[in-house]
């Protein structure tokens, strides 16, 4: 079985889009290979954030990873910041990508244009190498990503490719994958953007109250007519509502307009918010177990054990074939 990694960058507050696209993804494929589940905490300082958030978001990510069904036997979870071997592969993985390559990386374009340019620190530039060390250090075939990272794995692989044509088969080549309900959820105030942690109307973040998340629902911006159809071009906001309905009831899309024939919004709705609460009030009251006990240290300090291994031999495996001098 392919080795499989995925992680979540710790900023902001984690919301239905994350638990859809993501972490509910990783419970569900956790015994399909070797799975790695990070929080990528060092990631999180390319863009300024207080040092307490980062703690505090860090700890409940590992915490929603508990909560939804990850299991430490089976999937190792950990702190990137745990694992040395991420830092050291990146000061050797640096000088093998390049910086018009990283510089026409979309993510980095989009964030640049909002910053002045003598402020962007080298971490948001050299994003995408610390990425691919992350996913190269666990020999990982399967990366389970949003769309919006699918270029990172792209370069990754451009960087495999590079590395093993000048010094031989030592990097595993990895390919990205997106779920295939629910990969894209967007915003209930906007459907047009993505549900993204910052729009505290149209985003249903996970720590929310549950009464605030059926309000939420209950207000979420609809389109022109009363039928449910799914059409995102000219349907945004029920196509949205669709697809979390969907992702969350496990019915096709066929299945739910046949299901809401004749039925009004309001209907569909109050359907939509009922999904959301059944999955969500279980989901959350084992949340506040987990992080009430002392699982969350324990199996971070596990799970960084367990990394450090496989992370530390493909390390060493660099190390060699560049030349670096070991007894």
């Amino acid at each position: 079985m392919d080795n499989i990694l995925s992680g979540i960058k710790p900023t902001g507050k984690l919301t239905l889009g994350n638990y859809i696209g993501a972490i509910k993804n990783f419970a569900r494929i956790q015994n399909e290979g070797d799975t790695f589940v990070f929080i990528a905490d060092l990631h999180a300082l390319t863009l300024p954030i207080e040092p307490e958030d980062l703690r505090n978001n860090s700890r409940d990510i590992a915490a929603y990873y508990l909560a939804a069904g990850l299991d430490p036997k089976s999937t190792t979870i950990f702190l990137q910041s745990d694992v040395p071997a991420h830092s050291e592969l990146a000061v050797i993985m640096q000088n093998f990508l390049y910086m018009g390559e990283l510089s026409r990386m979309t993510q980095f374009k989009d964030k640049a244009q909002k910053m002045d340019n003598e402020a962007i620190g080298l971490g948001l530039f050299a994003y995408p190498v610390l990425m691919a060390c992350d996913i190269v250090l666990y020999n990982s075939k399967r990366i389970p990503v949003g769309e919006d990272q699918v270029q990172h794995v792209e370069l990754c692989r451009d960087l495999v490719k590079r590395f093993n044509n000048r010094y031989g088969d030592t990097l595993v080549m990895p390919r990205a994958e997106m779920v295939k309900v629910g990969k894209r959820i967007m915003s209930l105030s906007d459907p047009t953007k993505k549900m993204s942690k910052s729009d505290p109307k149209g985003d249903i973040f996970l720590s929310d109250d549950l009464n605030v998340m059926r309000k939420k629902i209950m207000s979420a911006v609809t389109d022109l007519g009363h039928e449910i159809k799914y059409d995102v071009e000219n349907k945004p906001g029920i196509s949205n509502l669709m697809t979390i309905y969907s992702a969350l009831t496990g019915k096709e899309f066929a299945e739910i307009e046949k299901e809401f024939e004749g039925k009004g919004y309001g209907d569909f709705k109050r359907a939509v918010a009922d999904a959301v609460i059944n999955e969500m009030e279980p989901f959350k009251k084992r949340y506040e177990e987990i992080i009430s006990s002392g699982l969350v240290d324990e199996v971070l300090e596990e799970g960084a054990k367990k990394a450090s291994v496989i992370a530390n031999e493909t390390l060493a495996r660099v190390q060699k074939a560049v030349g670096l001098y070991h007894k």
